[in-house]
């Protein structure tokens, strides 16, 4: 029996992205995603609603991911999330990715280099793009 396995190398010029920055991102997208949901359905639906943040999340997440590799919040912190060989995630990994951190605990568990189950599931990595020079 072998020990856990290494992490796979960062695609050429990035590294994985700090927790502050994961953490930014995330709470950025969820006042985003709460204020999309109140302007969608107003004051009172919202009240009534106490998924639609949640649903918007989702989506927002997933299909940003999938379209320019990231949320809104991560494309704010510069984060971009990319399978672990470089290349974007199709819709579908987006989304399942997305689902999983609906449901909090899969980025919770992670491994020592920062991939959190959503990722391992997925392939795929958060990554902190360098500075433009």
């Amino acid at each position: 029996m072998s020990g856990p396995s290494a992490p796979p190398p960062a695609p050429a010029g990035l590294e994985l992205a700090s927790w502050g920055r994961r953490i930014g991102a995330v709470l950025i997208d969820g006042v985003a995603s709460a204020l999309v949901a109140l302007a969608i359905l107003g004051p009172e639906g919202y009240s009534r609603s106490s998924f639609a943040p949640l649903i918007v999340f989702f989506i927002e997440t997933g299909v940003g991911t999938a379209i320019v590799g990231g949320s809104f919040g991560q494309m704010l912190t510069r984060i971009r999330v990319l399978r672990t060989d470089g290349k974007p995630l199709s819709l579908l990994m987006a989304l399942l990715r997305s689902l999983m951190v609906c449901l909090v605990i899969p980025p919770l568990v992670f491994r020592p280099d920062g991939r959190g189950l959503h990722d391992m599931a997925t392939g795929s990595a958060a990554y902190r793009l360098p500075k433009a020079r």
